[in-house]
């Protein structure tokens, strides 16, 4: 996932939690909002989305969504140890 300056990293707060950080950074004067979730999260980024889109701004559109893998090895290096895979998402809205 790539580095943006308006991104709302999604964990285990209330949706409305997220929800209002995106807004604040659309009321600041921001074109773009990036949404960035890992995991069980992914479901709860989904849910911020949406909600800003249609309860909040309805003028906000979904600009793209990106989906992928960060691969986390071991620490302590066993062989036969292969890692953890988990899936990521960014969505990324516009105004």
């Amino acid at each position: 996932m790539t580095e943006s300056a308006n991104a709302v990293l999604i964990g285990k707060k209330p949706i409305m939690n997220y929800v209002l950080a995106c807004i604040t950074f659309f009321h600041g004067g921001a074109k773009e909002v990036s949404i960035k979730a890992r995991g069980r999260s992914i479901s709860r980024a989904i849910d911020v989305a949406e909600v800003v889109r249609h309860r909040f701004l309805p003028d906000v559109k979904i600009k793209s969504i990106g989906i992928g893998t960060d691969q986390f090895l071991p620490q302590d290096s066993e062989e036969g140890n292969q890692g953890t895979n988990v899936s990521t998402i960014e969505i990324t809205l516009m105004r």
